[in-house]
């Protein structure tokens, strides 16, 4: 088991820059979270793939870990955002860049 750093490295390499159309069929099934801009997209993915409940439980209290909203989804279907995306399974994250 690799610890934290390792595994926040590892997560860092995999995230990318994600155009809408490519997270759509996530989003309609329902596998598609939002990380708010306050919070940094790794350390949500690492905290998420160690299923630690107390830091995922205040995000989505706090509305920084949610799923994509309607409205989300049709601004961003429209271009509107420049989106980072990674993989933990089974969620797909998306954060909007500025």
């Amino acid at each position: 088991m690799e610890n934290k750093t390792e595994q926040w490295h590892s997560i860092h390499a995999e995230t990318a820059a994600i155009e809408w159309k490519d997270l759509e069929r996530f989003f309609a099934k329902g596998n598609l979270l939002r990380v708010s801009s306050q919070l940094d997209l790794v350390d949500v993915a690492v905290e998420l793939a160690n299923d630690t409940k107390a830091s995922v439980e205040q995000w989505l209290e706090s509305d920084d870990l949610a799923a994509v909203s309607a409205d989300e989804a049709t601004r961003w279907s429209k271009g509107e955002g420049n989106l980072w995306s990674v993989i933990v399974l089974p969620w797909i994250l998306v954060q909007q860049r500025n």
